[in-house]
Formats: C-alpha cells, sequence, structure tokens
C-alpha cells in the first residue's frame, strides 16, 4: 500500500489530500457489550507471529543507510517474494537508492541481492521496485522505476522464474510514451498465472501532463505499454495514474486509479476511475459509479482493489464531501459489473476530524474481503480502523481492537496492507505511534471473523533503536500463515533515521 501512493503525492495540493498521504507514506460492528467483544477477540487468535529480522544481505548492500521492503506477495505457505530499495552510498547526503529483491524458500529468507541489470539502468542513482507478485513459488514478477542519465524516471518490471531473478529492463513502449519529466513509474503488479502479469502507473506526456498506463505479460513476456483507454477524455487536469491492480485470471484483471478532471485555485480536482481487462484487452475507463455524488469537494481516488474471480472485485479509497472532510469509500464489481461507491459504514461517526481512508483491500473469496484504513479522531491523531465484508455486504467499521492501548500517545498511526488467507481469516500491519513518540510496527489477525488485538511486531524492540519502524506489505498465503517486510531505524545519523529492512512471518493458522 506505501508503494502505491508513493506516486501520488505530487498530485494533491490540496491539504487533506497532503495528510493522508503523508499519513501512509509514513470493528465489524461492535458487539453488544464489552464482554462479550472482549471474549470474541480472545478466541481470534489466527496464527502466531515469528521474530522480525533484518532481511538477511542487506547489511553489506545498505551502505547509506536507507532500506525498506516495499511489497511482498507469497505463493504458498513459506514460500515469498520481497521487493524495495537500498542505499549503496550517499551523495552530498542524498542516497543513491538501488532496487533489491529476496526470496522466502520453505520458510527460511535467502539473502537480498541488488536487482539483476538495474546498475545498468540507472545511472541517476535512484531506483525503487514498489510492487510484487506471485503466482507460483519462485515465479513473480515486479515493478518500479529507475532513473535515467537526464535524471528522468522509467518504468521498469523484472521477472522471477524457477527461482531466479532475470534481468530488469524498461516496461516495452514506455519510452515513446514517457517523454516529459519527471517520468514514469510501475505502480501495482499483479499475476494470476505463471508469466501472466499485468500493471500499471503512470507516464509524462510531451506537455509535462502526468497519464496512465498498463501493460500486460503473456507467456512470460512483457507486451506494449499503452495510455489507460478512456483516460485522456476524463483527465482534463492533466495529471492521472494507475494505483492498483489485481488479476484474477490471466487477461482478466481489474484497475483503479484517478485523474484530475480540473482544478479550483490551482489545485487539481480529481476523481477516482476503474477499468477492466477482459482476455487480454483493456475497456475503456470510467469514473467510479457514485463517486460523483460523494466527491464533491474534489478529491478521490482508488487506493487499492482486490479480485477473488474474473470479474468479482472489491475496491476501496477515499473522497471529499462538501464540508470538506475526506471520508473512506468501497466499491464493489459483480459480474464485470461496478456497483455503486458507498461511504464505509460506520465511518463518520469515527472520522471526528474530518480525513479516513482505506488503505489496503483483500479479498478471499468473492463477497468476502477485509480492508484497513485510518480515521481522525478528536485530537487530530490518526487511528487505524478495519471491516469485513461477508456474502457481499460490508460491514461496520471499527478501531483496531487493542490500537489504542500501543498508541499511548495518542500521536496516531495507520495500517498499511492487509491480506485474507480465507474468508473471515485475515492479516493487517502498519505502524502506530509509542509513549515516547516513536514510530513501531503492529501486525493484528483476523480469525472466524472477528479481529483480535494488536500487537508490535515481535523483535522490532530490538532492531528500532532509532524510534521509526513499520510495516508496509503483507502477503497471506492461507489463514494465519502470512508473511511480512517493512523497516526499522537501527539509529539516527544527524537526526536522520538510519533505515533498515525487515521480514516476519506468521504461522500455525487453522489446519
Amino acid at each position: 500500500m506505501m508503494n502505491n501512493l508513493r506516486g501520488s503525492a505530487a498530485m494533491v495540493a490540496a491539504a487533506a489530500a497532503a495528510v493522508c498521504l503523508a499519513l501512509l507514506a509514513g470493528a465489524s460492528a461492535v458487539t453488544a457489550g464489552a464482554h462479550g467483544a472482549a471474549a470474541g477477540r480472545i478466541a481470534a487468535s489466527g496464527g502466531a507471529w515469528g521474530t522480525a529480522r533484518e532481511v538477511p544481505g542487506t547489511k553489506p548492500l545498505n551502505l547509506g543507510g536507507h532500506a525498506a521492503i516495499d511489497s511482498v506477495s507469497c505463493a504458498a505457505v513459506g514460500d515469498c517474494s520481497a521487493v524495495g530499495s537500498y542505499a549503496s552510498s550517499a551523495l552530498d547526503r542524498i542516497p543513491v537508492l538501488e532496487a533489491l529483491v529476496v526470496s522466502q524458500t520453505n520458510g527460511t529468507w535467502g539473502t537480498a541481492e541488488e536487482a539483476p541489470g538495474i546498475a545498468t539502468l540507472n545511472a541517476g542513482g535512484s531506483a525503487v521496485l514498489d510492487s510484487v507478485s506471485c503466482a507460483a513459488v519462485g515465479e513473480c514478477s515486479a515493478g518500479g522505476y529507475y532513473t535515467d542519465s537526464s535524471g528522468n524516471h522509467q518504468a521498469l518490471v523484472i521477472s522471477e522464474t524457477n527461482g531466479t531473478w532475470g534481468t530488469a529492463e524498461e516496461v516495452p513502449g514506455t519510452s515513446a510514451l514517457n517523454v516529459g519529466s519527471p517520468g514514469a513509474a510501475i505502480v501495482s503488479v499483479s499475476c494470476s498465472a505463471v508469466g501472466a502479469c499485468s500493471a500499471g502507473g503512470y507516464y509524462t506526456g510531451s506537455s509535462g501532463l502526468r497519464q496512465a498506463f498498463v501493460v500486460s505479460e503473456a507467456s512470460g513476456t512483457w507486451g506494449t505499454a499503452k495510455e489507460v483507454p478512456g483516460t485522456a477524455a476524463l483527465n482534463a487536469g492533466g495529471y492521472a495514474q494507475i494505483t492498483a491492480v489485481s488479476c484474477a485470471a490471466a487477461g482478466a484483471c481489474s484497475a483503479g486509479g484517478s485523474y484530475a478532471s480540473g482544478a479550483i485555485d490551482g489545485i487539481p480536482t480529481t476523481q477516482t476511475f476503474v477499468v477492466s481487462e477482459a482476455n487480454g484487452t483493456w475497456g475503456t475507463a470510467k469514473e467510479v459509479p457514485g463517486t460523483a455524488a460523494l466527491n464533491a469537494g474534489g478529491y478521490a481516488q482508488v487506493t487499492s482493489i482486490s479480485c477473488a474471480s474474473a470479474g468479482s472485485c472489491s475496491a476501496g479509497g477515499a473522497y471529499t464531501n462538501s464540508t470538506p472532510a475526506t471520508q473512506a469509500f468501497v466499491v464493489r464489481e459483480t459480474n464485470g459489473t461496478w456497483a455503486t461507491a458507498t461511504e464505509v459504514r460506520g465511518i463518520a461517526a469515527l472520522n471526528k476530524r474530518r480525513l479516513a481512508m482505506i488503505t489496503s483491500v483483500s479479498c478471499a473469496s468473492p463477497g468476502n474481503c477485509g480492508a484497513a484504513g485510518f480515521y481522525q479522531d478528536a485530537s487530530f491523531n490518526s487511528q487505524a480502523f478495519v471491516v469485513s465484508e461477508a456474502g457481499g455486504t460490508w460491514g461496520t467499521a471499527e478501531e483496531v481492537p487493542g490500537f489504542a492501548t500501543l498508541d499511548a500517545a495518542s500521536a496516531g498511526g495507520a495500517p498499511t496492507s492487509v491480506s485474507c488467507g480465507a474468508a473471515g481469516d485475515c492479516s493487517a500491519g502498519g505502524y502506530y505511534t509509542d509513549s515516547s513518540g516513536l514510530r513501531q510496527a503492529f501486525v493484528v489477525s483476523e480469525a472466524g471473523g472477528t479481529w483480535g488485538t494488536a500487537e508490535e511486531v515481535p523483535g522490532t524492540a530490538a532492531l528500532n533503536a532509532g524510534g521509526y519502524a513499520q510495516i508496509t506489505s503483507l502477503s497471506c498465503a492461507a489463514a494465519g500463515d502470512c508473511s511480512a517486510g517493512g523497516s526499522y531505524s537501527s539509529k539516527t545519523r544527524n537526526g536522520v533515521p538510519n533505515g533498515q529492512p525487515f521480514v516476519v512471518s506468521e504461522t500455525g493458522g487453522a489446519k
């Protein structure tokens, strides 16, 4: 989820949107009676989270002290891949970023390595892999960007085959599209079968305007990137991008993003769109049904999407009403048709200071999904919430159980990623602020439709001496069997956190 929004930060100058993105860069309904709620939460044990550890091999790579895992994908229990970046050195205090890849086999994480081929591409010294998706064990694709010798970002893809990472390459066709500054990037990748993936992101046209693109991989070969059909007509304000892609079958995917319909006082007014791929062909993008009525304040975007089967997906994000207040929304696709977006049930009661957003959605089967996000309490602090969809109906949002206890300073936090291994069995992670004002990483699990109690990621207290840790991505191969990655600060250098990447696994889910 963090990686998906990196490209959006420049998009919204409005105050509410800026706060939303800054928070990210960084209950089913409450049962009647406290005793009943507590009993349910004790039962929601899920799996057990192990001890976080620094990603093997990153110490000799990360000489500049700025590394993180940005995305994790698990094809089977204990078999995952993760991607991110590290600083090979620092020039004039600016990190020289290189893309990294690392894989887990039979529950053991291997040694991180620089993404093959990235050194040749990354003449400008800033490369990141933002998203990875694995269709089978050792069969994954990832995407992100690198910086060319002119200082412009270029979109890249890289694939893992039989457990070995191939050579990173520029996304075919983007050189023809991406002729402006600051450039292009893959924001989201999804693979439904070995060698069958789709990805999306943004590029900069000759007029300096940002446009959305999609690209698909078939039989292990990436095709030619193209502007998302229909976005030229929508994107009057010239700032569009894909923020999330999910594929349920080869050539059958859905994607969401945002575009600038215009501007108010020089600030882009953004609307949100969805677009679907069927039989390998992308259809025409359209505004998410219902958001025109909701989004009177002019800021909306899809932040996450998950498809359980072809044409059956759920998505979430945020919109801004006329108050203005930024509220979280969810929307469902059934049989290839998107329904009308609705405000997350219960979020208005939680969101005292008018700033809420869905950050991540995951569906285990059609109409059975989990979502997580944040809202602002009466003290202007961000708080984490979860909400579940069962049988196609979304329940009521609740603050993550136990989050208030962790977030002792009330400075706030947010979940950044959620993944569901089975209907009603999900896990989520993110960050909170402890009583000393330091950022810490948390995880929380749902079992049998009931969310358990959030806990600090085991082992991060010993790692996070610099006080800046968070989960950025989490993936579950089965209920209670998940892996997650993120970053922590081992110490500070001249007041700047010294970032290191970590991984942690949950095991022992219901069998």
